[in-house]
């Protein structure tokens, strides 16, 4: 609606929309925009039915209990995909996320079938992680850097299993318990236990 007349209902409107604050009319188009996505969206009664509910909090018991395992051993956290994850957020904050990244390398260059990708794949994660002065270098020793270094020569899914062996000890007997012992481990094994106990007392 517009007009040009003195006294026009729709040029008051208009001057009486000037005067309001750029904040106030942000406001008021973000709100109609949430209005219009929440007219079009579909009946969330049909996705959040019982059955999706007891689904989700089957998921959770899972969860928590795998949370819970963590503990039990190292080779409990490297068997669960989010115990991988929450370990390598916590080698993250110690700057050495880079011995996880190794052993998952070699985790994933262990399934490599063709040869010439065996031979690329073993020089690429040499040069990332074991050579000297590798920009992401793992803490082995020598020794064992020259072993992997002879072993490139013939390379089979093998040739990193000494070096991936050294970094699993020393994650197992370093990082390993202190991510146990961190703020954040503790904060998840404390709700994980706690829904256990909610699930034991509503059964």
């Amino acid at each position: 609606m517009s007009c040009w007349m003195p006294g026009c209902p729709a040029l008051s409107m208009c001057r009486g929309l000037a005067a309001l604050p750029i904040s106030c009319l942000e406001r008021a188009k973000d709100l109609k925009t949430r209005l219009g996505i929440l007219l079009h969206k579909p009946e969330l009664g049909h996705k959040t039915g019982s059955s999706s509910k007891l689904q989700l909090g089957s998921r959770r018991r899972d969860s928590s209990r795998e949370v819970l395992e963590w503990r039990e051993s190292f080779d409990q956290l490297l068997k669960s995909k989010s115990g991988v994850n929450a370990f390598h957020t916590f080698l993250k904050t110690e700057f050495s996320e880079e011995n996880l990244d190794f052993w998952l390398a070699c985790e994933d260059f262990k399934k490599t079938r063709s040869k010439t990708k065996l031979a690329s794949k073993a020089n690429r994660i040499f040069e990332e992680f074991v050579q000297s002065e590798a920009p992401r270098e793992v803490n082995i020793d020598h020794e064992t850097r020259e072993i992997t270094r002879k072993n490139l020569s013939g390379a089979t899914s093998a040739c990193f299993n000494e070096a991936q062996a050294k970094t699993r000890t020393l994650m197992e007997k370093d990082s390993y318990p202190r991510f146990l012992k961190s703020a954040s481990y503790q904060d998840m094994s404390r709700q994980a236990a706690s829904r256990g106990t909610s699930k034991r007392s509503h059964t």
